[in-house]
């Protein structure tokens, strides 16, 4: 009995521990209940997001979890559009221009929309989502920006469903 308890009850039982210490601590396991972010992130997929992520290592076009005063501290999946201090212009054909050049943005579906300029204030940033018609996001809320406490960490694994398994682009 003590060597069943040794050798496959104790690694069992630690394992566990780091699996829920990681997933309570380091990573968050987000599902994405729209499809704002169609075709890079389906409705019903289901998300590793890293916690340990930090926003001065973010890139624009990074896909990240963030939590909108917007919508009752809900967690919200979008692509990074803007940072601190930069103006974000959309055009009515739904082209993007930060500070003046135009944005590529091959990830974006059917963008057509409004006209709007953001002048993006200190330790806040701007998303939107991939799919734009779809999409409610920083161009219809009220308090488009999100402060940098509130981003949660980075999407960088899809864990379901099986045949999209894999890095999340």
């Amino acid at each position: 009995m003590k060597y069943f308890v040794k050798e496959w009850v104790v690694p069992v039982v630690v394992a566990l521990a780091i699996v829920l210490l990681l997933n309570k601590y380091i990573f968050i396991l987000v599902t994405v209940p729209t499809g704002s972010m169609e075709t890079a992130i389906m409705p019903g997929d289901r998300l590793y997001v890293n916690e340990l992520f930090d926003i001065n290592d973010a890139k624009r076009g990074d896909i990240l979890v963030f939590k909108s005063d917007e919508l009752e501290e809900k967690r919200l999946v979008k692509r990074l559009i803007g940072f601190p201090g930069e103006t974000v212009e959309v055009k009515k054909d739904g082209s993007v221009y930060i500070n003046g050049e135009k944005l590529d943005e091959p990830y974006v579906t059917n963008a057509e929309g409004i006209s709007k300029i953001f002048n993006i204030p200190e330790k806040h940033y701007l998303f939107f989502g991939d799919n734009r018609p779809l999409s409610f996001d920083a161009r219809y809320w009220e308090k488009p920006y999100i402060e940098e406490s509130k981003i949660i960490g980075n999407v960088i694994f899809r864990f379901f469903p099986l045949n999209r398994i894999g890095k999340v682009d």
